[in-house]
């Protein structure tokens, strides 16, 4: 997460290697202040951890296909699978 954090914080860094640093557009270093990085990789790290149940959710749901038939389904029978089973997603995984 840190040449993630890098790249946030210096728009001019092109290229980022662990042994040779951070390099411009030019192949000039770029100095890097690692206080900034590490307080940078602590915000990214909460908002990444913040989306959790987003990455669960969007795992959980059903795939495209299988709602449109859900939904279909519903319409014809006056059912509300679809509604059901989107509700069951969310409801195992709120949002915090």
């Amino acid at each position: 997460m840190n040449h993630e954090a890098i790249r946030a914080l210096y728009s001019n860094v092109v290229t980022i290697d662990d042994t040779t640093g951070a390099k411009d557009n030019n192949g000039n270093n770029v100095e890097i202040d690692m206080d900034l990085v590490n307080a940078e990789v602590i915000r990214l790290q909460a908002v990444y951890d913040a989306k959790a149940y987003q990455r669960t959710r969007s795992l959980e749901y059903p795939s495209v296909q299988d709602q449109l038939d859900m939904q279909y389904w519903d319409s014809v029978n006056g059912t509300t699978t679809w509604a059901t089973a989107i509700a069951k997603v969310k409801t195992d995984n709120p949002k915090p």
